[in-house]
């Protein structure tokens, strides 16, 4: 194995990749029998793993320091190879659908690998490649732009990342100043982020024409390889949490109200501080955090354990926020080495813990399924991967009080009310992009109206005024999905359901709990999402009754909480 900082890049000769892709297609076409066809695709994964790892290093490296010439080069060669490439690919994904060997293929790798491919068909076509490539530079100049941010408050300067602990303060004035002073950053460059995005939309709204649908939307959840739910299932999803979840969230924010001794509703800054006393915090340094993961790991599993400490000893994490580092956090694979990487932003809040538990739930599965064959049954899809990151932060709340010491039941009830309270904002995120992508001749000021429309659907607690960005509806350009994966964000709401079944599982027997974490999770990308769910005994969240019944179970637990001694 290989230190992370060691492992070495270099970029691939984009011709002889088209030259050997297209050669291997052609043998898998001349194969005469299973035994050739078999070689040649397992040439085909092999190949697939050294490009996947080669652009996953650039990009990672890139994330970490934005200013970095070297590596903005390569990822600016990878924004536009991709789409070349992706050409390549789609012959690749005809020659396997039109193979004689099909059902041979099927039964030793698994009928998904067809059922995935016959949907990668539908999400690309040589006509839209300049559009692909465009589309990523535009992404990229959104996550460079996030990532200069330099924000002034009291005599500092801070990036978006380092602003969030003052965003949490439980000082009332300093709180909202720091709220205001975010939110001023992205005034000042409203322009751009709305140029940005406008050309975006035209941009998937012309690539999804082009294809032959109308409009983006259905390219959209193509390329998100929905394959066992539709528009229509998200739709009732969506109106199940309206019916059953924003009642209960406005119910947690009224009780905040209280507890904060404010008037309800109130206003974003407000609803960011949950306790008087100040929000949780993990106790220690940024080490100490990382230290309790690893006693929380070995604790679980003998798995997570080793897993965890390979992520240590190998360099395969890096938390902390530099200037010039790009925001936000991610999971993802290494696959040459079989090793996952995670990303993240420290900045001394709740969130570095559940950075130990969320991306590592990502990392875990990854770590436990990296000898799949193909590689594209290493990981399900996303909404399916959202389960194993949001459920691992519910296993490590019995070991809370190694993170946050004497905030740690502060930590459970906030944890779960945080689970609750978010679903209604990520079924917002998705319902306002399918209003975007449905009406693409919207103006910047019209998308704008409409987020804050549907803030009072789903988010009735919040009050507009006190911080212009949020109160003139524009707070939804925070959210990089929304630029950058479009469609994504309703995987969590989905995910974050099925944790509460975890959630209400630990609650009666962690061991028993753990062993359906472990049936869902062994199970890698082999079946569908909700193929998944079924073969670990788990509700499906399109299910009319599994939402009530999580959002009942929980409800309950926050309503009989001991408060005693928390202010």
């Amino acid at each position: 194995m290989i230190n992370f900082k060691d492992m070495p890049y270099e970029r691939p000769d984009l011709d002889a990749l088209k030259q050997e892709m297209q050669d291997l297609t052609q043998a898998l076409r001349n194969a005469s029998n299973y035994a050739e066809a078999r070689e040649v695709f397992l040439k085909k994964e092999t190949s697939g793993k050294h490009l996947s790892t080669l652009m996953n290093l650039a990009m990672i490296r890139h994330s970490i320091d934005t200013r970095d010439a070297f590596y903005d080069a390569e990822n600016d060669f990878w924004n536009q190879a991709g789409p070349e490439l992706d050409e390549y690919a789609q012959a690749w994904t005809e020659a396997m659908l039109e193979s004689p060997f099909r059902a041979e293929f099927a039964a030793e790798f698994g009928d998904i690998l067809f059922l995935n491919a016959e949907i990668d068909l539908k999400s690309f076509s040589p006509v839209i490649i300049e559009e692909m490539k465009e589309e990523n530079d535009l992404a990229t100049r959104y996550n460079k732009l996030l990532a200069s941010a330099q924000i002034p408050f009291e005599g500092g300067v801070y990036t978006l990342s380092q602003m969030t602990s003052f965003k949490t303060d439980p000082d009332d004035a300093r709180r909202l100043a720091a709220w205001k002073a975010e939110g001023q950053w992205y005034k000042d460059h409203q322009a751009e982020l709305d140029e940005i995005y406008d050309r975006m939309t035209h941009l998937r709204d012309a690539m999804g024409r082009k294809m032959g649908y109308d409009g983006f939307t259905q390219l959209g959840y193509y390329r998100m390889q929905r394959n066992c739910y539709t528009k229509e299932d998200v739709e009732q999803f969506r109106a199940a949490v309206r019916t059953y979840l924003v009642p209960i969230a406005d119910k947690v924010y009224r009780q905040q109200a209280k507890r904060l001794g404010l008037s309800y509703p109130m206003n974003f800054a407000d609803n960011a501080l949950q306790f008087r006393s100040g929000n949780p915090r993990p106790q220690g340094s940024a080490e100490d955090t990382l230290k309790a993961g690893e006693h929380f790991y070995d604790a679980l599993s003998p798995e997570t354990g080793a897993f965890f400490h390979l992520m240590r000893d190998y360099g395969l994490m890096d938390v902390l926020s530099t200037e010039g580092k790009e925001g936000g956090g991610y999971c993802t694979g290494l696959e040459d080495y079989g090793v996952p990487f995670i990303f993240a932003n420290f900045n001394g809040t709740a969130g570095d813990v559940e950075v130990v538990t969320h991306e590592a739930g990502h990392a875990f599965a990854m770590y436990t399924n990296a000898d799949r064959i193909p590689t594209s049954t290493i990981w399900p899809g996303m909404e399916a991967c959202e389960v194993h990151s949001m459920s691992m932060e519910f296993f490590a709340e019995p070991w809370a009080e190694e993170f946050f010491g004497p905030d740690a039941r502060k930590f459970r009830y906030s944890h779960l009310a945080g689970a609750l309270t978010f679903i209604p904002y990520g079924t917002l995120v998705d319902h306002f992009q399918h209003v975007v992508y449905e009406k693409p001749e919207m103006t910047p000021r019209q998308r704008h109206d409409t987020w804050k429309e549907l803030l009072g659907v789903y988010m009735p607690w919040v009050r507009l005024d006190d911080i212009p960005f949020y109160g003139d509806g524009e707070g939804w350009q925070r959210q990089g999905h929304i630029y950058g994966s479009p469609f994504y964000y309703i995987d969590y709401c989905l995910a974050q359901t099925v944790s509460l079944q975890f959630w209400a599982l630990i609650q009666k027997d962690r061991a028993d709990a753990w062993a359906h974490y472990m049936a869902y999770t062994r199970q890698g990308g082999s079946v569908t999402f909700t193929e998944l769910l079924k073969n670990a005994g788990l509700k499906s969240p399109f299910d009319p009754d599994c939402l009530r019944e999580v959002c009942t179970a929980a409800d309950r637990f926050l309503d009989a909480y001991d408060m005693t001694g928390i202010e």
